[in-house]
């Protein structure tokens, strides 16, 4: 029998509760959004298996990654954010009344920021699983290398990431171990950072080479690596392992509904909006150059402010623009163009001539450039006629 699913209205809907995430919805609570974080597992994603950000500003000291997110959370609570925590099992994007269906809730949004990040791609070797994150294997250079400090670390992969971020690790370590999957002097680095990383004293490359396991007690110690030619098994001792062999966004939930480059990455512009109107996008998720902290951070606080503004042109524009109880004339305008000044006056006598037959409203472009595009007048000055809440001249 299936199960009859509660109805929840919100104004904004977060899926994903990482730093990007948890930034939208503090922008969303603070802006008195009826706002709600969903997030399937653990609040703070992957900052929180971080044992020290060095980099976050504000922090000189550094601040481990779940005392971060932390606070975040806390201060997100302080804004009214509702929490939940569950998988969202289906959504549906496409239309004004957006949905984001939990196993027991569906949950309706007038505006989405989708903050699901991803997880860096696995070796999939024996003793893998007990190193990750804070036990010795990493997956960022810049969030991590300080802690490696006269230490000799391993890096998994050989192309573009790796050999640079290989690079950036020598600034740090006393030796960086490469594991290359390839011939000697063969990687999949451009030739530049080959060449560079051939000349660096403190990198050793390890050819023809795979992970077989990992070894250590409560942290690893050990990487045994495989010749892939003799089948020899070769032991590695180290402090630090980083793969540099891909990243995996969580974005399947989207697809079919959201644009996705051909990594499975949301495409956004500048203001984090995706292809689908009242949807956007934050973090790791995003199709970006740079996945950090600070990054997401600023990632939600423009997907979060967005939203507000989305969501409040929604507003203006089907309760005043498209109000149904009279003839409505729009005029839209840019304050800072001298035909659209000069035409103003001309404007306000229309609506005298005809006053209590019709309704004016002003758009300024400059502070309403959604609700321009919405009524398609793409060039400024406009004149929009309205009819029974429907646009019936321009």
């Amino acid at each position: 029998m299936p199960i009859e699913k509660d109805h929840q209205y919100y104004d904004l809907v977060v899926i994903g509760g990482g730093p990007g995430g948890l930034t939208a919805a503090i922008y969303g609570g603070r802006a008195r959004l009826k706002t709600l974080l969903i997030e399937k597992s653990l609040i703070g994603g992957l900052a929180t298996y971080t044992n020290e950000i060095a980099n976050f500003p504000g922090f000189p000291d550094g601040i481990g990654g779940l005392e971060l997110m932390r606070q975040f959370e806390h201060q997100a609570k302080h804004f009214g954010v509702d929490f939940k925590i569950s998988p969202v099992k289906v959504v549906d994007l496409t239309g004004p009344d957006k949905t984001v269906e939990t196993f027991r809730t569906v949950y309706h949004a007038k505006a989405v920021v989708i903050a699901t990040g991803g997880k860096p791609r696995l070796v999939g070797a024996p003793g893998e699983e007990h190193f990750l994150y804070d036990k010795g294997i990493s997956f960022c250079a810049t969030c991590d290398a300080a802690s490696c400090k006269d230490k000799v670390v391993m890096v998994i992969g050989s192309g573009d990431a790796a050999v640079e971020e290989g690079l950036f690790l020598t600034k740090f370590a006393s030796k960086v171990i490469m594991s290359v999957i390839h011939e000697e002097g063969h990687m999949d680095a451009n030739a530049v950072a080959q060449q560079d990383a051939m000349r660096e004293p403190k990198m050793e490359f390890r050819w023809n080479t795979v992970v077989d396991h990992f070894e250590g007690d409560e942290r690893l110690s050990c990487v045994v690596l495989k010749d892939t030619r003799t089948g020899e098994l070769i032991p590695v001792d180290v402090d630090r392992c980083f793969y540099f062999i891909g990243y995996l966004p969580a974005t399947e939930l989207f697809r079919g509904q959201v644009t996705l480059d051909e990594r499975g990455y949301i495409p956004t512009n500048t203001r984090m909006q995706t292809n689908l109107e009242g949807v956007f996008a934050a973090g790791d998720v995003r199709q970006t150059c740079l996945r950090q902290v600070a990054t997401a951070v600023g990632d939600g606080a423009i997907a979060g402010f967005e939203a507000e503004r989305y969501i409040a042109e929604i507003d203006v524009y089907e309760k005043q623009l498209m109000q149904a109880e009279k003839p409505g004339l729009i005029y839209v305008y840019s304050p800072i163009d001298a035909r659209s000044r000069d035409f103003l006056p001309t404007v306000r006598d229309i609506e005298r001539d005809f006053a209590g037959r019709i309704r004016l409203n002003l758009v300024d472009t400059y502070k309403g450039e959604c609700l321009a595009a919405r009524l398609g007048a793409v060039d400024s000055p406009s004149l929009v006629y309205t009819r029974a809440g429907r646009v019936v001249a321009k």
